[in-house]
Protein backbone atom coordinates (compact mmCIF):
# COMPACT_ATOMS: atom_id res chain seq x y z
CA UNK A 1 0.00 0.00 0.00
CA UNK A 2 2.54 2.58 0.45
CA UNK A 3 5.28 2.53 -1.26
CA UNK A 4 6.49 -0.69 -3.08
CA UNK A 5 7.66 -3.01 -0.65
CA UNK A 6 9.10 -5.99 -3.17
CA UNK A 7 11.18 -3.20 -5.25
CA UNK A 8 12.45 -1.82 -1.64
CA UNK A 9 11.04 1.36 -2.76
CA UNK A 10 10.08 3.37 0.81
CA UNK A 11 6.90 5.70 0.47
CA UNK A 12 6.70 8.94 0.52
CA UNK A 13 6.74 11.32 3.18
CA UNK A 14 3.38 12.94 1.90
CA UNK A 15 1.75 9.29 1.23
CA UNK A 16 2.81 8.75 4.77
CA UNK A 17 1.24 12.20 6.66
CA UNK A 18 -1.77 10.98 3.69
CA UNK A 19 -2.74 7.50 5.73
CA UNK A 20 -1.53 9.14 9.03
CA UNK A 21 -4.84 11.44 8.93
CA UNK A 22 -6.90 8.59 6.69
CA UNK A 23 -6.46 6.51 9.85
CA UNK A 24 -6.56 9.06 12.61
CA UNK A 25 -10.28 9.48 10.35
CA UNK A 26 -11.39 6.32 10.49
CA UNK A 27 -10.65 5.89 14.13
CA UNK A 28 -12.90 8.84 14.80
CA UNK A 29 -15.74 7.73 13.24
CA UNK A 30 -15.52 4.15 15.17
CA UNK A 31 -15.01 6.16 18.17
CA UNK A 32 -18.49 8.25 17.29
CA UNK A 33 -20.42 5.15 16.27
CA UNK A 34 -19.80 3.02 19.66
CA UNK A 35 -20.36 6.03 21.91
CA UNK A 36 -23.72 6.43 20.04
CA UNK A 37 -24.05 2.71 20.17
CA UNK A 38 -23.39 2.98 23.74
CA UNK A 39 -25.87 5.45 24.60
CA UNK A 40 -28.72 4.45 22.94
CA UNK A 41 -28.66 0.90 24.20
CA UNK A 42 -28.57 2.46 27.95
CA UNK A 43 -31.47 4.58 27.07
CA UNK A 44 -32.94 1.76 25.82
CA UNK A 45 -32.45 -0.85 28.69
CA UNK A 46 -33.46 1.70 31.27
CA UNK A 47 -36.47 2.40 29.36
CA UNK A 48 -38.02 -0.55 28.76
CA UNK A 49 -38.47 -3.85 30.95
CA UNK A 50 -38.73 -6.48 27.69
CA UNK A 51 -37.07 -5.50 24.08
CA UNK A 52 -37.39 -8.15 21.39
CA UNK A 53 -34.76 -7.70 18.59
CA UNK A 54 -35.68 -9.69 15.06
CA UNK A 55 -32.96 -12.26 14.74
CA UNK A 56 -31.56 -10.59 11.06
CA UNK A 57 -30.10 -12.64 8.24
CA UNK A 58 -26.82 -10.22 8.68
CA UNK A 59 -24.71 -12.18 6.49
CA UNK A 60 -27.16 -12.64 3.69
CA UNK A 61 -28.03 -9.09 3.91
CA UNK A 62 -24.19 -8.28 3.64
CA UNK A 63 -24.16 -10.58 0.43
CA UNK A 64 -25.96 -7.55 -1.32
CA UNK A 65 -23.39 -5.50 -2.63
CA UNK A 66 -25.84 -2.78 -2.97
CA UNK A 67 -26.37 -3.29 0.84
CA UNK A 68 -23.06 -4.35 2.51
CA UNK A 69 -21.47 -0.70 2.51
CA UNK A 70 -24.34 1.15 4.26
CA UNK A 71 -25.19 -2.49 6.45
CA UNK A 72 -21.40 -2.99 7.63
CA UNK A 73 -21.47 0.84 8.83
CA UNK A 74 -24.25 0.44 11.05
CA UNK A 75 -22.96 -2.27 13.74
CA UNK A 76 -26.07 -3.88 13.63
CA UNK A 77 -24.49 -6.85 15.61
CA UNK A 78 -22.82 -5.19 18.07
CA UNK A 79 -26.17 -2.85 18.50
CA UNK A 80 -27.83 -6.20 19.56
CA UNK A 81 -24.83 -7.30 21.91
CA UNK A 82 -25.12 -4.14 23.56
CA UNK A 83 -28.54 -4.63 24.32
CA UNK A 84 -28.20 -8.11 25.44
CA UNK A 85 -25.54 -7.29 27.56
CA UNK A 86 -27.30 -4.05 29.20
CA UNK A 87 -30.61 -6.05 29.59
CA UNK A 88 -28.95 -8.71 31.53
CA UNK A 89 -27.45 -6.06 33.76
CA UNK A 90 -31.06 -3.88 34.62
CA UNK A 91 -32.51 -7.78 35.25
CA UNK A 92 -34.87 -6.91 32.08
CA UNK A 93 -35.86 -9.73 29.45
CA UNK A 94 -34.12 -9.67 26.18
CA UNK A 95 -36.04 -11.92 23.70
CA UNK A 96 -34.76 -12.84 19.94
CA UNK A 97 -38.12 -13.17 17.87
CA UNK A 98 -37.36 -15.96 15.09
CA UNK A 99 -36.63 -13.96 11.52
CA UNK A 100 -39.48 -16.45 9.97
CA UNK A 101 -42.13 -15.22 11.93
CA UNK A 102 -44.41 -13.26 9.50
CA UNK A 103 -45.12 -10.35 12.40
CA UNK A 104 -46.60 -7.86 9.80
CA UNK A 105 -48.24 -10.10 7.47
CA UNK A 106 -50.66 -11.92 9.99
CA UNK A 107 -54.03 -9.61 11.53
CA UNK A 108 -53.76 -9.27 15.16
CA UNK A 109 -57.71 -9.66 15.26
CA UNK A 110 -57.93 -13.09 13.38
CA UNK A 111 -54.78 -14.64 12.73
CA UNK A 112 -55.26 -14.19 8.74
CA UNK A 113 -51.56 -14.45 7.24
CA UNK A 114 -51.60 -12.51 3.46
CA UNK A 115 -48.68 -11.58 1.74
CA UNK A 116 -47.65 -7.66 1.42
CA UNK A 117 -44.85 -5.68 -0.30
CA UNK A 118 -42.38 -3.98 2.27
CA UNK A 119 -43.76 -0.64 -0.05
CA UNK A 120 -47.54 -1.16 1.54
CA UNK A 121 -47.60 0.83 5.07
CA UNK A 122 -50.79 0.34 5.77
CA UNK A 123 -52.55 -3.82 6.67
CA UNK A 124 -55.99 -4.06 5.34
CA UNK A 125 -56.79 -7.42 6.45
CA UNK A 126 -59.14 -9.60 3.53
CA UNK A 127 -60.43 -11.73 6.35
CA UNK A 128 -62.22 -9.34 9.01
CA UNK A 129 -61.47 -6.17 7.73
CA UNK A 130 -58.84 -4.71 10.05
CA UNK A 131 -57.13 -1.32 8.79
CA UNK A 132 -53.95 -0.06 10.88
CA UNK A 133 -50.44 0.62 10.52
CA UNK A 134 -48.16 -2.61 9.54
CA UNK A 135 -45.71 -1.80 12.20
CA UNK A 136 -48.43 -1.51 14.68
CA UNK A 137 -50.15 -4.16 13.53
CA UNK A 138 -46.43 -6.18 14.16
CA UNK A 139 -45.59 -5.15 17.22
CA UNK A 140 -49.40 -6.44 18.40
CA UNK A 141 -48.57 -9.39 16.70
CA UNK A 142 -44.85 -9.64 18.69
CA UNK A 143 -46.81 -8.83 22.08
CA UNK A 144 -49.02 -11.91 21.57
CA UNK A 145 -46.31 -14.28 20.47
CA UNK A 146 -44.15 -13.26 23.45
CA UNK A 147 -47.10 -14.00 25.71
CA UNK A 148 -47.43 -17.36 24.52
CA UNK A 149 -44.12 -17.83 25.31
CA UNK A 150 -42.70 -18.79 22.04
CA UNK A 151 -39.28 -16.86 22.32
CA UNK A 152 -36.03 -17.46 23.55
CA UNK A 153 -34.37 -15.37 26.24
CA UNK A 154 -31.03 -14.34 26.25
CA UNK A 155 -28.78 -13.63 29.00
CA UNK A 156 -25.15 -11.73 28.82
CA UNK A 157 -22.93 -14.75 28.44
CA UNK A 158 -25.24 -15.65 24.90
CA UNK A 159 -26.54 -18.89 26.63
CA UNK A 160 -30.68 -19.12 25.29
CA UNK A 161 -32.83 -20.47 27.88
CA UNK A 162 -36.97 -20.07 28.26
CA UNK A 163 -38.42 -16.70 28.50
CA UNK A 164 -40.09 -16.70 31.61
CA UNK A 165 -42.65 -14.68 31.59
CA UNK A 166 -44.75 -14.18 34.87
Amino acid sequence: MLGNRRAGIDPSKNAVKYYQKLRKKHKRITNIREDFLQKITALLAKTYQHILVEDLNIKGMMANHKLSDALSNLGLYRFRELLSYKQECFGFLFTIVDRWFPSSKTCSVCGNIQDMPLSERVYHCQNCGQVMDRDVNASINLESWTNNADGLSVNACGQEGAVSLG
